[in-house]
């Protein structure tokens, strides 16, 4: 999904969704009585807002649902129409698994859909209307090896730890229907943010996005988000699940930065 030429480090929303904050996902249950989370994102370029992301998602035993709705807004819609819904399911157990990932989008009028479905942490299905066009010399082709162990870009947002302190010791294996990377972090800072929804501890990680495989090698808006950029994301914890979601990163390209930022990041209860 491409947010336009305003945002060239970012091939794809589907990049947006991930490396933009890793910030997508809402999160999943606090506790039985409040079985689902609501968060509204703002997406802002040099402080101009371009595009705006809402997430809800519900947990049933321990398998979650997260539904979102992607806009241009602001600056962004007025040159570049985007509009699309995101949706993903998955396990929580020791670790985040994956089930299936569903992006449907408009880009300036063009219809686009990415579906992936998981096996095990496995992809085993991958559907891309229209089809991905034909690649040259200068593709790194995605071997079968790195469509193991993976998560969408949904799912790859959210950390597992037992404790604020070890959040910026994760690290994940992304794949958003084409690009194959690899995000780690590592610790920058702890403090406390106050939203619409939330109000608490945070962490400060830095990202480090290292593409792997699915991409034009040489590209220079992926080679700057990998040795150049300055990806800082903060996550907060969903409730009491040992869950931690983003709610605040910066994302430094090489025209200016983008800013992803919480505007409501909240439980919501059973209807």
């Amino acid at each position: 999904m491409r947010i336009g030429p305003i945002l060239p480090a970012f091939p794809t929303l589907r990049i947006l969704t991930i490396s933009a904050a890793v910030l997508a996902s809402s999160g999943v249950a606090t506790r039985a009585d409040t079985p689902g989370y609501r968060g509204e994102f703002s997406i802002s370029f040099l402080g101009l807002p371009v595009a705006r992301i809402d997430f809800d998602s519900r947990m049933e035993g321990d398998g979650y649902r997260v539904e979102g709705k992607v806009e241009s807004a602001g600056i962004g819609a007025f040159f570049y129409d985007t509009q699309g819904t995101l949706t993903a399911t998955g396990r929580v157990g020791d670790r985040i698994e994956a089930e299936s990932f569903r992006a449907q989008y408009s880009y300036d009028g063009k219809p686009t859909l990415v579906d992936i479905r998981f096996a095990g942490g496995n992809v085993v299905k991958v559907v891309n209307e229209p089809p991905l066009k034909k690649r040259g010399s200068d593709w790194v082709p995605i071997p079968p090896e790195d469509l193991k162990s993976v998560v969408d870009p949904l799912a790859a947002s959210l950390v597992k730890a037992d404790r604020l302190d070890d959040v910026c010791k994760g690290s994940s294996r992304m794949f958003d229907g084409e690009l194959r990377a690899d995000l780690t972090l590592s610790f920058v800072s702890t403090g406390t943010i106050s939203v619409e929804g939330f109000e608490g501890p945070t962490v400060t990680c830095r990202l480090k996005f290292t593409p792997s495989s699915g991409y034009r090698n040489g590209r220079r808006s992926l080679e700057y988000l990998k040795t150049k950029s300055r990806i800082m994301v903060t996550f907060a914890q969903i409730g009491e699940t040992g869950i931690y979601a983003p709610i605040h990163a910066t994302i430094g390209t090489q025209i200016g930065t983008i800013t992803v930022r919480a505007r409501r990041f909240e439980a919501t209860k059973a209807s």
